[in-house]
């Protein structure tokens, strides 16, 4: 094992983990009023509602499976009943249905905010390279599911990616077991902690800003003002 295999599989995931939460702390600490995402819905309505509902209906299931996938030991998997050949169905062909949906909504994002010159002009450098990341990272992993697991079937993730995966929780990686891992996923997995690497400084943020609390908040009620006669 050389010293680009040591810094690819193990010093890179883990600065790009401690940027991940060190500045997500700092930004919140110190730029809250930047916090969520510019709007750009009054400038173009048609295709952000299009293309925001089949990125965020996409990408929901295909995170996750790839913690089932990742997180999840194929030892596990078995021991509940799930053979091989039926996590194989459920990850290529409705992973792939989800994969297709969420890559077709990145495509019509993208295409809107480099297409449309007003929303272009709204957009800042960190908006333009994350749209374009998210798409290269949808794009491969849609590639290393459906061309790399059609040329290589008697590869098993589960057997390499996983195993070193949950080792770098567990503060035992092992960059060996990347060695023979195809190069789509390997570019699939680098540029997937690339983009946790850049979330604390992008519009990502906004992600932790869902308004949950919205759904057990007590309705707000409106009343007729009525005008009294003395």
């Amino acid at each position: 094992m050389n010293m680009i295999d040591q810094f690819l599989w193990v010093i890179f995931p883990y600065v790009c983990i401690v940027v991940f939460i060190v500045g997500h702390i700092y930004r919140y600490r110190t730029d809250q009023f930047n916090w969520t995402a510019k709007s750009s819905e009054f400038i173009e309505k048609k295709h952000l509602k299009l293309g925001s509902l089949m990125f965020h209906l996409g990408i929901i299931p295909v995170i996750g499976g790839h913690v089932a996938g990742l997180a999840i030991p194929q030892s596990w998997m078995e021991s509940l009943g799930v053979s091989d050949h039926m996590y194989h169905i459920g990850a290529v062909y409705i992973g792939s249905a989800f994969g297709f949906l969420t890559l077709g909504g990145m495509i019509l994002l993208t295409a809107r905010r480099f297409a449309i010159r007003n929303v272009r002009k709204l957009s800042t450098a960190s908006d333009m390279v994350v749209n374009v990341l998210l798409l290269f990272i949808v794009f491969m992993g849609m590639y290393s599911t459906l061309v790399t697991n059609a040329v290589q079937p008697e590869f098993n993730y589960r057997e390499t990616v996983s195993v070193w995966f949950r080792g770098l929780f567990m503060f035992r990686p092992e960059a060996s077991l990347m060695e023979d891992v195809p190069l789509s996923f390997k570019i699939h997995i680098l540029a997937g902690f690339g983009i946790f690497g850049l979330w604390p400084f992008t519009r990502l943020v906004h992600v932790w800003s869902v308004p949950l609390n919205y759904v057990g908040r007590r309705y707000i009620l409106y009343r007729k003002h009525r005008k009294f006669e003395s």
